[in-house]
């Protein structure tokens, strides 16, 4: 074959390579063991790469299809669920990664230096640049079944789950907004703010270790007031909805998955099935692992996650002794706003320990999935899925555990203050209370994730592509036969790896994660995670279609694990949202003065008698 869209995946290698015999001959070698296995292959080259491209031949296809086709099923059927284009390029690019004995694979030759990577070919694209990937087309509904048949059922249920997310995000964001603008409304409607406002003849023990004057509780007249903005009875009942909408929108989206995957007849495809067929068409005497347990490995893995959690919680605790340090050093500076400044600041450092961690998380997951040596890929997705979103979500909201549940819970008293390292008083609520202080620390630390996270995640590829397209252009590199030059613009795209979608789901359930739990103390976070996921759904497009080269496609009949976890997030979010209003959340004993010790007792003797 010789037309270009006849190649679906090319390894790129060095021109210096072919002149060093050791690493020809290893080339030679592995393209050879690829076409002896009915795989054609052609070479062209540049300036400086020489450029391989790689076909799977039809027989190769059918061994696919017999090795995983049920007696019972009809022909029609089969077509139905059958994509030529795709299987071909999931079968080449499985062979090429996997070829070879163990410590011979193509991953050993590109350390070796004899190639220096693979890619899959875009190609038929156009349609998806138009009527997908681009900005403005960010309120139109998204062509799930075009994305399936050029991206694979993986890609095409992310978009799908994703799209269904944000629609469901519309009525969290309208109530949340109520609830929020609500505040505002009743500002000055709240019976203890009044009584606090005039109360001149009160007096309250001086704030911090420096300040002798008592002060009158008239004068945090301002700061009741904020107390109640955020921390009134929409905010019980907003926890209470979006309780209630996580778990309607599991069930819908459940539902709408299985209608999906009906569609695409993939109801009996099962993924280990598929791995094993792919093995057979690698390797004919392929045997299957046996699985051995070790209890030595299970526990330095269980040691060594445990560690990981507990560096996890130790950053939160960094940013105590941070808060307290930069208390005692903006005393001095901001007199009168000290603890807004100490609140800021703690949440932008958090925001940066988050993106430090994020790297060294899953580089720690990668390792310890290797450690333990799982069978198949799926599985060793599974496990990679399972530590590493654990090691995220203490990551991120270990801060604001503490923040909840901890903070001015440990300070001790006037006259017997708890200090760090006897030097230092520990760090008290917000004036306004410990609602203010968890509303501020997750208004920064999603602000900056939905937009200047967004910004670098969109930027980053978009910069990259035109400086390797421009340095390409400028050194003469761009070859003008049609062919080379369509594998040139493949080459000189962004690279991917193989968790490039884990990626972005992993992105969405933290944003979940921030839009569920402690949703009590910020109801604008629905309002921010709508917005976000309509930007990120025209940005992945935009990634995936126009910035990156081509992710294998890969079937799939459900999101996998990801379901499980927002499960498990859906439930901590009921937990933490009850223990917000119990124990951070001044309701409950607002609610006991009102109808034991304020005027609607009175009231209520009143009409008794």
């Amino acid at each position: 074959p010789e037309a270009s869209d006849q190649w679906d995946c090319v390894l790129v290698a060095d021109l210096q390579t072919l002149k060093i015999q050791k690493h020809a001959q290893k080339q030679l070698q592995f393209l050879e063991n690829l076409e002896s296995n009915g795989f054609h292959f052609k070479m062209l080259k540049d300036q400086k790469k020489v450029f391989f491209g790689i076909r799977a031949d039809s027989d190769v296809i059918d061994k696919y299809r017999t090795l995983l086709m049920n007696p019972e099923d009809s022909g029609s059927r089969d077509e139905q669920s059958f994509n030529i284009a795709t299987t071909r390029i999931r079968i080449v690019s499985f062979v090429v990664n996997n070829k070879l004995k163990p410590g011979d694979t193509f991953e050993d030759l590109v350390k070796d230096g004899v190639f220096e990577t693979m890619f899959l070919l875009h190609k038929g694209e156009q349609n998806l640049k138009n009527i997908w990937a681009r900005w403005r087309n960010m309120f139109e509904p998204q062509p799930i079944d075009e994305i399936r048949e050029y991206f694979g059922e993986k890609v095409a249920l992310y978009f799908t789950w994703l799209g269904w997310y944000t629609y469901m995000l519309v009525p969290a964001a309208v109530v949340g907004l109520i609830v929020f603008l609500s505040g505002f409304a009743l500002f000055d409607s709240s019976q203890i703010s009044k009584e606090i406002c005039s109360a001149n003849d009160i007096f309250m023990c001086p704030l911090g270790d420096h300040s002798h004057r008592y002060l009158r509780l008239s004068e945090m007249c301002t700061f009741a007031k904020l107390t109640h903005l955020f921390d009134n009875e929409g905010t019980v009942l907003f926890a209470i909805f979006m309780a209630l909408w996580a778990t309607v929108f599991l069930e819908i989206w459940k539902r709408k998955r299985a209608h999906e995957v009906q569609s695409w007849k993939l109801y009996e495809w099962d993924e280990e099935e598929e791995e094993m067929a792919l093995e057979l068409i690698n390797s004919p005497h392929y045997k299957l692992k046996d699985h051995r347990h070790s209890y030595l490995s299970s526990t330095i893995i269980l040691i060594l996650s445990l560690f990981m959690i507990c560096l996890m919680i130790g950053m939160a605790h960094v940013l105590v002794v941070y808060r307290v340090l930069a208390g005692a050093l903006f005393s001095s500076l901001v007199k009168q706003q000290v603890t807004t400044a100490v609140v800021v600041t703690g949440a932008v450092v958090h925001y940066i320990i988050i993106v430090i961690m994020t790297k060294v998380n899953k580089y720690v997951a990668l390792k310890l999935c290797k450690f333990e040596e799982s069978g198949t890929f799926s599985e060793q997705e599974r496990k990679f899925t399972v530590k590493f979103f654990i090691l995220q979500f203490f990551a991120h909201f270990s801060s604001l555990i503490y923040i909840a549940f901890i903070l001015g819970r440990i300070n001790g008293h006037p006259g017997k203050s708890t200090r760090l390292a006897g030097l230092w008083k520990l760090e008290e609520c917000h004036l306004s209370g410990c609602m203010m202080d968890l509303f501020i620390q997750m208004a920064i630390i999603m602000g900056l994730k939905q937009t200047l996270s967004n910004c670098v995640e969109y930027l980053c590829p978009l910069l990259a592509h035109k400086w390797r397209l421009m340095w390409a252009s400028k050194h003469g590199h761009m070859s003008k036969d049609p062919e080379l030059k369509e594998w040139q613009r493949n080459y000189y795209m962004n690279p991917i790896n193989t968790f490039s979608l884990f990626d972005e789901f992993m992105e969405m359930m933290i944003q979940y994660g921030f839009t569920t739990i402690f949703v009590a103390a910020f109801p604008l976070a629905p309002l921010l995670a709508l917005f976000s996921n309509l930007v990120e759904i025209r940005l992945d497009a935009i990634k995936m279609v126009r910035l990156q080269r081509r992710l294998v496609p890969r079937k799939a009949k459900d999101i996998g694990t990801w379901l499980q976890v927002l499960e498990t997030i859906g439930v901590l979010a009921v937990i933490a949202n009850g223990m917000v209003i119990a124990f951070t959340s001044e309701f409950i004993p607002r609610v006991v003065y009102k109808y034991h010790y304020g005027p609607c007792r009175t009231n209520r003797t009143f009409t008794d008698e």
